[in-house]
């Protein structure tokens, strides 16, 4: 999914799904989910990706749990310290639960 369609995907079905503490929550699990496909398709640890993007071990922990909202200054670190582009980084889909009747 290029970065474009990304955008406006989200826009469209940000529609349907008011901004809430519960949106952002799913939105931080698919994004921490998608920092550890990264990271261990590329054979890095948790340990090593902290220290390359001096942030604390627990940080990195967290944030592939979806326990925090990363800093555009962390997103970019983390970057760098996988070798990817910003946006390779957030390329990731968002994945909703489905709606209980």
């Amino acid at each position: 999914m290029n970065s474009i369609y990304a955008l406006y995907y989200f826009n469209c079905y940000s529609k349907f799904y008011p901004v809430s503490k519960n949106r952002n929550d799913i939105i931080l699990k698919n994004f921490g989910a998608h920092l550890k496909k990264i990271r261990i398709q590329k054979n890095v640890t948790q340990e090593t990706l902290a220290f390359d993007a001096n942030i604390p071990i627990s940080q990195v922990g967290r944030i592939e749990r979806g326990e925090i909202n990363p800093t555009l200054n962390t997103i970019y670190m983390l970057s760098v310290a996988l070798n990817i582009t910003i946006l390779q980084l957030m390329d990731f889909e968002i994945y909703y639960p489905k709606a209980q009747n």
